[in-house]
């Protein structure tokens, strides 16, 4: 099966003070030693170079840091300067919605989204909506550690699902029945499994899909 990567990154911010213990991020930090303390947020504006690309992309803002724990003059910053190029898609993802206020309605290649690990964060997706104002959203069930059930997923546009990675001492490996309840719940929503997942849904029911406007490759 070929599987096609449309999401580029873009770390403008470094670190997250969350902890979490299945931080892929934080490993990365440890690896190869961007920042001196990864539970220090630092912000690397240089990054937004990668942006000002002459052909639109779909950018991926978050991947090393939790959008909560940009200060709100970093984050306008980083909005302003998407503001300039609105022909680009812009993911962003956070754990703590209850923390932060903003309102990106304005910017229509945003894409706000929450994480969600299993039952217990499924309050995270009514506290995006009330507090991150934005034309887009998502969710993304990762790393998925329990059944979520049933989720009330009206004015979700985008939904990312995928396993925990690396060799923790206690990680959880998602069940199929987990994954397939999700996807088969979207409803005409589009779906994207991490690889991860191809070897435990099997290649009949593993699901890569984006939202039109995150198709530029």
């Amino acid at each position: 099966m070929e599987i096609i990567n449309y999401i580029e990154t873009c770390n403008p911010v470094y670190g997250c003070s969350i902890g979490c213990p299945y931080c892929y991020a934080a490993r990365l930090n440890t690896r190869f030693k961007i920042t001196p303390d990864f539970k220090v947020p630092t912000i690397m504006p240089q990054a937004l170079k990668k942006i000002h690309s002459r052909s639109p992309k779909t950018f991926f803002m978050t991947s090393m840091s939790d959008l909560s724990g940009w200060p709100e003059d970093w984050r306008e910053e980083v909005f302003n300067e998407m503001r300039k190029y609105p022909r680009n898609s812009y993911l962003f993802l956070t754990k703590r919605p209850d923390f932060i206020t903003i309102d990106i309605r304005d910017i229509p290649g945003a894409w706000i989204g929450v994480t969600v690990t299993g039952k217990q964060d499924l309050w995270r997706i009514l506290k995006m909506k009330q507090n991150l104002k934005a034309q887009n959203y998502c969710i993304c069930f990762e790393p998925l550690h329990n059944s979520v059930g049933k989720v009330n997923l009206s004015g979700i546009g985008y939904i990312v699902i995928g396993a925990e990675t690396g060799n923790r001492v206690g990680k959880i490996i998602p069940k199929k029945e987990w994954i397939t309840e999700i996807s088969e719940s979207a409803k005409g929503i589009p779906v994207w499994m991490k690889d991860s997942l191809l070897g435990i849904v099997g290649e009949e029911s593993f699901i890569q899909e984006l939202p039109k406007s995150m198709k530029h490759a």
